[in-house]
């Protein structure tokens, strides 16, 4: 019962907290931390009880619920889903020590950041397509709020926005799963590993149920030119929901795809490697340049972050063993990086209330502690040898490069998009000299430096580059096994 336990806590904690009174803020906030914190523990406790030498689903809970329509209350891991159910209660209990500066409306605020833990825990332990949706749509609702109503001066527009792209591809995605369920072997099933198994979907049934399920997780991911929500949502959303949304929902599109198109539809799998090398290649690249135009820091590194999914595209479009490695540790790697630059934006806003990059300079001198901590993390987002981003990103094009799908045509693009590694590097250099080398702008002469809080919410994500920079095999490893069966059942070496 491990898995309903780390993923119903956070929903227990929100209903107590809907008990509490709404005067007892420290209260709230000292609650809220706990049951994140006893959640991150448990997350932990998996991971390190995870056998990785096997391709089997494991901790399974599985019974009947609905008899009906053969829907069952079915949870289970695997070296697919396991990184992120250790990343997702790590950010999000790091997220709520950082929320601890949170003033207007504190228990609903907390209400909505448990319930949206819930949601994003249970898409990735879910293995039945209808729980699957259940938990998928919960994580709506919390971000639409804790965007509209804690956001900054556009929040009503970026909420409806990222509300009416997400339901949008939420819609087609369940048209794609009903035809699954409608069109497999009676009686029909919502089991996502009883599907995986064989049924007998035609060429053209499979491609377009891939396309169907591709609009939902593309949204999300999100993959050009469906990415638009992103910034504003990015820019608006206060810090600890950015660290949340960059962190860990946008990978749940790209989970889906390795979980739901990988596994049930090889066929168009296979048929569709081709058109997602190109998206990825247009993420990487577009994304970087976008992100270098950029004069506010939230929005380059929101744009960084389609950049960066960009490679986790690139790996799971190359169909070889190192690639999808790449693109699964790519998404821890990225959530951990991107989390900590988010956070440490916030720093910076909260003191400064402004985040144009022109505006600034020469902070090194009176903020030592953030600034060397923000070039760190900026460095592992470049890529840069020893830190966390740099081990997926070169098994990300290593895998693309040595693909057999169509080996010509890959080794072309991932040409190309080497160049946003170029680019990337650019942008961020670009930040480093203008916001904390050269002369300090008097106008920031008493800027205090980080505090405790902050430094607890940022230095295990740190922590955390340094030791996958160096040790890449603790997150890389976990998913070998799994791929390994994932690339037989799709029929490829």
């Amino acid at each position: 019962m491990i898995l309903t336990l780390i993923t119903f806590l956070p929903l227990l904690g929100a209903l107590i907290i809907l008990c509490l009174p709404k005067e007892k803020e420290n209260l709230i906030r000292w609650f809220s931390a706990f049951i994140t914190f006893v959640t991150m523990v448990l997350g932990f406790w998996v991971f390190f009880a995870f056998n990785r030498n096997t391709a089997e689903i494991q901790f399974v809970e599985k019974c009947t619920w609905i008899p009906a329509f053969n829907i069952k209350y079915f949870m289970g891991l695997d070296g697919l889903s396991v990184a992120m159910l250790v990343l997702t209660p790590l950010l999000s209990f790091l997220a709520t020590v950082y929320s601890f500066n949170i003033k207007l409306r504190v228990k609903e605020y907390f209400f909505f950041f448990l319930l949206l833990e819930t949601g994003m825990l249970g898409v990735f332990v879910a293995l039945d397509f209808f729980l699957f949706y259940i938990f998928w749509e919960i994580t709506l609702v919390p971000m639409y709020f804790l965007i509209g109503i804690w956001g900054g001066a556009r929040k009503e527009y970026a909420a409806i926005k990222f509300f009416l792209y997400t339901l949008f591809g939420s819609v087609i995605m369940l048209l794609g799963i009903l035809a699954l369920y409608l069109n497999s072997t009676p009686p029909h099933t919502f089991d996502i590993i009883e599907l995986s198994k064989g049924q007998p979907f035609t060429h053209t049934f499979q491609y377009i149920v891939y396309a169907a399920l591709f609009i939902g997780f593309a949204i999300k991911v999100p993959v050009w030119p469906f990415h638009t929500w992103l910034p504003d949502a990015h820019v608006e959303a206060p810090t600890a929901v950015s660290v949340i949304l960059a962190g860990v929902l946008l990978k749940m599109g790209t989970y889906g795809m390795l979980r739901i198109s990988y596994t049930i539809l090889p066929e168009a799998t296979k048929y569709f490697a081709i058109p997602l090398l190109i998206l990825a290649v247009i993420n990487i690249v577009y994304g970087a340049f976008v992100a270098m135009a950029q004069t506010d820091l939230k929005k380059m590194i929101a744009y960084s972050s389609v950049n960066h999914m960009g490679y986790c595209l690139l790996g799971m479009a190359a169909l070889t063993p190192i690639g999808l490695n790449g693109a699964i540790f790519q998404m821890v790697t990225h959530g951990v990086v991107t989390g900590a630059l988010f956070f440490l934006v916030g720093v910076i806003y909260d003191r400064a209330h402004t985040r144009e990059i022109a505006g600034f300079g020469g902070l090194m001198t009176k903020l030592p502690r953030y600034s060397g901590i923000m070039i760190v993390a900026c460095l592992a987002s470049l890529g840069l040898p020893g830190l966390a981003g740099f081990a997926s990103e070169f098994m990300c094009f290593l895998g693309a490069f040595t693909s057999t799908i169509n080996p010509q045509v890959f080794k072309i693009v991932t040409g190309i998009a080497v160049a946003g590694i170029v680019i990337t590097a650019g942008y961020f250099l670009i930040m480093i000299q203008k916001v904390f080398l050269g002369p300090l702008n008097e106008k920031w002469k008493d800027l205090p430096d980080i505090n405790a809080r902050e430094l607890v919410a940022i230095v295990p994500l740190v922590a955390l580059m340094l030791l996958l920079g160096v040790l890449p095999y603790i997150a890389a490893g976990l998913s070998t096994e799994s791929v390994t069966a994932l690339l037989a059942s799709l029929g490829v070496k």
